[in-house]
């Protein structure tokens, strides 16, 4: 994915160069060839393509803190041990339609 990324960054570089070397053009010319057909749009596929690995990560992080945390058999801050769940023992209340 990167190699494509350099790829089309140095194309538009070349073209951004060409637009403020050329007579007609300007360096701002150039300036926004290079910015938006090549900084933006790489950007933009960058963090897309990018998204499953940092998904991945952050739930490999929640599981390695999920570990973490079921191994500890310590009391917590209060000095207290930790409560087990509670049952069902109240209904909800619902509003009266």
């Amino acid at each position: 994915m990167y190699l494509i990324v350099i790829g089309w960054i140095y194309v538009t570089l070349m073209m951004a160069v060409v637009e403020a070397a050329s007579s007609t053009g300007t360096i701002l010319g150039g300036i926004a060839t290079f910015v938006f057909y090549g900084l933006a749009p790489m950007a933009l596929l960058v963090y897309l393509m990018g998204s499953p690995a940092r998904r991945r990560a952050i739930k490999a992080r929640e599981a390695a803190a999920g570990q973490a945390e079921a191994a500890s058999d310590e009391p917590d801050a209060g000095s207290q041990a930790p409560a087990a769940a509670e049952g069902d023992g109240i209904a909800p209340v619902r509003k009266k339609p």
